[in-house]
């Protein structure tokens, strides 16, 4: 096996022309005979560069509109030969046939194609590529002969390559560059099995996810380390998502970082209203809504202000208050995740040289997105945690009905409840968290914690809402929140022993309301 190879003759055939005249003059200056097909080849002859059509080269026209333009022997036995396989060499010279060293192919854009919300299923079949995942696949299968590139930003090593080696690509390189070319055509295929998949003639599952579920994740990052120093970790992200907004700021994320950044954002998101979500170890220390962001934050950091020390700030509004950008660098934080920084916000927190500043405007949970996670032996997948927009389902189960306020703070509690490690108990206000327990094996222990935690940051607690994200599976739980000063009470309602639960209610004079969902997260 030849370790370098002289490029003499290279294909290209590209959706994606980015980068496409550079890379051709190039060749073509080091003598590299150029052939083309369809709008590729008609780009490079109007740059006037001289390309030899397919068509001349196979002398079969392009037909059924292009369908079938590269299905040729005179296409894949070139390069398919193996270029040390002396009888093969001597059936392509006796058959006409010249050797391709180099095919440079990227696909239709199939993905971005079903993406768009009027895509018609005529309009995803014809942006199936068929000739490009084929030339990408000889080639790469023929690597010890060939180079082959994807995707416009492996150019320049191209470039470098036959610059170092007087115009001869390595084989270390040619492997880099099939092993790419195997995971583009694995991942253009999974693709369109998902689209197919998802389709009105799917096999129907029982619980509407597919047959077979495809990953295919690229790394972005390595991390600095795992949840604790001694585990390795890195970021994947799913091709054609948008990995995890930009950094602008600060120390390498970390594991926990990322899964703190999720949880912040997501939480953040839920309201209209501007809001401030602080969290600490995969749940929210405090969260609050306000006119604006300096008021929410105020709010927010009032619940729990000892444990957002070292916290991740989420802000649903571009942070463009000074005065907010003050306090926030007066505060040991590890990150502050927004939608966009003003220029005078940045410069005040780039102050801060390890503060984590993201920017990432598009976030939002949606429906279809699925929750995975690696278990021993496989992977549990489910279905994000969204509910109804509105509260038409909830009922209330009491004598007393809430009032405007208790109904106010039950409702924002409940979403509060959503992004807090179960068993989670939330007081709070209308508009603002006023104590947390999170993550106790005992219902109980989770609303006596949230009192605690409430009454250590100096805060009342008569007249509060509570939420439950699950149902109480005994009366106590209803009881310790009445005891701490709570007056209505949110929660999903199921338990053998309701009528117990409304019961203690009654006793106390709570407002309790059902919502017929829960919301546990581990």
């Amino acid at each position: 096996m030849l370790d370098q190879i002289k490029i003499r003759r290279a294909l290209l055939s590209v959706y994606d022309k980015e980068g496409l005249l550079e890379l051709a003059r190039a060749l073509q200056k080091r003598g590299i005979e150029l052939i083309s097909t369809g709008g590729t080849a008609r780009a490079l002859q109007e740059a006037g560069l001289a390309v030899r059509a397919v068509a001349d080269l196979t002398g079969f026209p392009e037909i059924l509109g292009g369908r079938v333009k590269t299905l040729h022997p005179h296409i894949h036995g070139a390069i398919l030969a193996k270029r040390e396989d002396a009888a093969q060499m001597r059936q392509l010279e006796e058959l006409g046939v010249t050797p391709i060293d180099l095919v440079v192919v990227n696909l239709y854009p199939f993905a971005a194609t079903i993406a768009k919300p009027d895509c018609s299923r005529d309009e995803a079949l014809e942006n199936i590529d068929i000739g490009g995942p084929c030339m990408i696949r000889a080639a790469a299968k023929n690597y010890p002969g060939v180079a082959v590139l994807t995707a416009p930003e492996q150019y320049a090593a191209l470039l470098q390559q036959l610059e170092e080696l007087d115009g001869c690509t390595s084989l270390a390189w040619r492997e880099r560059w099939a092993t790419a070319a195997f995971g583009c055509t694995s991942r253009y295929d999974a693709a369109i099995h998902a689209w197919l998949e998802a389709g009105p003639a799917a096999a129907p599952t029982a619980s509407g996810l597919p047959h077979t579920l495809d990953l295919h994740l690229h790394k972005i990052q390595d991390l600095r380390y795992g949840e604790n120093p001694h585990q390795a970790a890195a970021f994947y992200a799913e091709a054609g998502g948008m990995a995890f907004g930009e950094q602008l700021h600060g120390k390498e994320l970390s594991y926990n970082n990322i899964l703190d950044i999720h949880s912040a954002a997501g939480l953040a998101a839920e309201f209209a209203e501007p809001a401030v979500v602080i969290v600490k170890h995969n749940n929210p220390c405090g969260a609050a809504i306000g006119s604006d962001l300096l008021e929410a934050w105020e709010k927010a950091l009032a619940t729990d202000p000892v444990s957002a020390y070292g916290g991740i700030v989420a802000l649903n509004r571009p942070l463009a208050a000074q005065a907010l950008a003050d306090k926030l660098a007066g505060l040991f934080l590890e990150v502050v995740v927004a939608p966009e920084f003003s220029p005078e916000v940045l410069a005040t927190l780039q102050g801060k040289k390890n503060l984590r500043l993201i920017r990432w405007p598009g976030f939002g949970i949606v429906p279809g997105m699925r929750d995975v996670r690696k278990v021993s032996g496989g992977f549990l997948v489910q279905g994000v945690d969204i509910e109804p927009a509105d509260a038409a389902g909830y009922r209330v189960v009491s004598r007393r009905a809430p009032t405007a306020a208790e109904h106010q703070a039950l409702l924002f509690g409940w979403r509060i409840a959503k992004w807090v490690k179960s068993n989670a108990i939330i007081f709070a206000g209308p508009d603002r968290t006023i104590g947390i327990g999170a993550g106790q094996m005992s219902r109980v222990d989770s609303s006596r914690l949230a009192a605690m935690k409430a009454r250590s940051a100096g805060l009342e607690l008569r007249g509060t809402a509570a939420a439950s994200d699950a149902y109480f599976p005994f009366r106590d739980g209803l009881d310790v929140l009445a005891e701490a000063g709570a007056t209505a009470v949110i929660e999903p309602g199921g338990s053998v022993r309701d009528e117990e639960v409304i019961a203690a209610a009654d006793e106390h004079d709570m407002a309790l309301m059902f919502t017929g969902l829960r919301h546990f997260r581990h």
